[in-house]
């Protein structure tokens, strides 16, 4: 049977916790659609994965709901009955929520057995299971798919995604303690290093800004992690891709890093793909990732991972450099930026980051080189201009503020939000700027309340072509 993971959207999250405002509250309880992410083949584990994202929060009508202490909660099933006819117009996996204000999240023998006689219900309506959720009064959080009436399955980790990302795992590693890691144990806790050991984090490039993002994975002690890159290291590499060798010249990006980080003997769990982004088999690595970091200045992959976010509600953290060389009439322009996609939030297209016209040049420039050439002879299409400035004391730069926004989903440190939306920083000018994005009116991407939480779609995350 599949591994069983949840993601809870924050804005769900905080809907249902609006529920149990104390630990004296009686019991509550909502519905919940899920979308479901079929992973056929987990890269590190090899076997198959099934994570389900939230999709949409139900309320329960107060003409519905019949009685509620601190012990229980019941409600009419009139209302249940057309969420999972919802459920199945939407195609998504019906849940239900429910509380414990004065105890930890844990499923009980009554939960069992009300549970059941819904799962059979859902079931006979034709749904492909039904998700349940248990909030504690202490913050804790489990939850669990039933599969008909008679068998479930408990997820590994239920994870809250949001600016803040937060774990809840049924089961640590005992806790294992590298001595390595013994320095940031101190400055953020145990926990801390329990969580990035579990982390599944996918990089998408491995140049100038990727491979130290990967290397620094590893320093941190990532357990898992899935690199991305169609590229080879040639000679102008040797500046910038740490790890790269003057006898790599030639050898693929991926394999270098792999090797790198495998020679550091941390422990980090390291897949390769030497292909592009949008690449069949790549796809369940991605969707098996906690987190992306988009370390590409291709417009094609920046859009997929954009509308990664969304459809899946995996945080992506994208980096983009801008170097302009001074000239007679202007100085140096040197501009780096660390972008964060979570569901909620403005995505690249409302930032201005992505050209889809630029995409699809890239999209004909890979699959039909010699149409490329005569369209670009002509003026038809841009691209292929000389390389963009690089170096690597700034790519590496940037590289360290992506991840460390990693870091403060995690542990808060720079305040309750987690990551910032977009930080510029501009070496020229000797500032950073925090830029306030607005999201644009009907943007196909963040503005969609299908796209959110939607999980498995066809075509994948609802592109054409």
């Amino acid at each position: 049977m599949a591994m069983l993971d949840i993601t809870v959207l924050d804005q769900h999250m905080r809907a249902l916790a609006g529920l149990l405002p104390d630990s004296t509250s009686p019991e509550a309880a909502a519905y919940m659609l899920f979308g479901s992410s079929d992973i056929a083949t987990d890269p590190w584990s090899g076997g198959p994965r099934h994570r389900l994202i939230s999709h949409q929060v139900v309320e329960i009508p107060a003409t519905d709901m019949v009685s509620s202490s601190g012990m229980h909660v019941t409600w009419s099933t009139r209302s249940f009955m057309r969420m999972l006819g919802d459920a199945a117009i939407g195609g998504k996996i019906p849940g239900i929520f429910h509380t414990h204000p004065g105890s930890h999240a844990f499923f009980s023998e009554q939960d069992d057995a009300n549970e059941r006689e819904l799962a059979r219900t859902a079931q006979q309506k034709g749904a492909r299971g039904l998700v349940s959720i248990v909030l504690g009064g202490d913050g804790s959080v489990c939850g669990r798919i039933w599969h008909g009436s008679n068998a479930y399955t408990m997820a590994l980790a239920l994870q809250i995604v949001g600016g803040r990302y937060q774990r809840h795992q049924r089961h640590l590693a005992e806790n294992a303690v590298h001595h390595h890691l013994d320095r940031q144990r101190r400055l953020f806790g145990q926990g801390f290093n329990d969580n990035l050991s579990s982390l599944r984090v996918c990089v998408v490039g491995c140049g100038g800004t990727g491979s130290p993002v990967a290397l620094l994975l590893a320093r941190l002690g990532v357990g898992h992690i899935f690199l991305v890159d169609k590229d080879v290291i040639d000679e102008t590499n040797l500046n910038r891709v740490h790890g790269a060798r003057r006898d790599d010249i030639g050898r693929a990006k991926v394999e270098v890093l792999k090797r790198e980080i495998e020679l550091m003997g941390v422990g980090s769990r390291v897949e390769i793909a030497q292909d592009w982004i949008n690449a069949a088999h790549v796809r369940d690595a991605l969707k098996a990732s906690d987190f992306v970091f988009g370390c590409t200045d291709d417009n094609t992959g920046r859009i997929l991972i954009n509308r990664l976010a969304h459809f899946y509600g995996i945080p992506v953290i994208d980096v983009g450099l801008r170097m302009i060389a001074a000239a007679h009439e202007h100085g140096h322009d040197l501009n780096g930026r660390v972008t964060t996609l979570i569901p909620g939030r403005p995505c690249l297209i409302c930032g201005g980051v992505v050209n889809a016209t630029r995409a699809q040049e890239e999209e004909l420039e890979r699959n039909q080189p010699d149409e490329f050439q005569r369209r670009k002879a002509e003026a038809y299409v841009v691209g292929a201009s000389d390389p963009a400035p690089a170096v690597v004391t700034f790519t590496t730069e940037m590289a360290s503020v992506a991840v460390n926004e990693m870091i403060a989903a995690i542990t808060e440190f720079h305040g309750a939000d987690g990551m910032i939306p977009t930080r510029i920083r501009r070496w020229h000018v000797r500032d950073d700027r925090f830029l306030n994005v607005r999201v644009r009116e009907g943007c196909p991407v963040c503005q969609s309340d299908e796209s959110r939480g939607a999980g498995d779609v066809l075509p994948f995350l609802d592109m054409a072509g």
